[in-house]
């Protein structure tokens, strides 16, 4: 599945969908395939402050386990509870109904700077 173009993608293979000040990120399906079959999903809660390079959760497969990190700092004000129900949503629709968590980010110049989806695709093509 390629990474749509709206996204900005970190070297650590998370995503970046801004809207505004809001920020959704995600793990790309690269990483999502590496990790295998996702089984378990824990994110900061709402409300946390983050700062750039910090980790705002963990996603855990039978492989790994693999901190996620956010580009810029930022306050999480939204944790998607449908993949700490169902993780498999994050292998299935990365992109879609298995994002994380969402940011509110003052300043997006460190997401901005990131390569966008085919960029990364580019980058990473199996």
């Amino acid at each position: 599945m390629p990474t749509p173009a709206d996204c900005r993608v970190s070297e650590t293979h998370e995503w970046f969908r801004i809207e505004g000040s809001t920020v959704t990120v995600g793990i790309t399906q690269h990483a999502a395939d590496a990790l295998n079959d996702v089984t378990y999903v824990a994110m900061k809660a709402v409300g946390t402050a983050v700062g750039a390079g910090a980790s705002v959760g963990e996603v855990e497969s039978v492989k790994t386990a693999s901190e996620i990190y956010t580009a810029a700092a930022g306050k999480i004000v939204a944790v998607n509870d449908a993949v700490a129900k169902d993780p498999s949503l994050v292998n299935s629709d990365p992109y879609g109904n298995g994002w994380l968590v969402k940011l509110e980010i003052a300043d997006l110049s460190a997401i901005n700077a990131l390569p966008n989806g085919p960029a990364y695709d580019a980058k990473h093509a199996h």
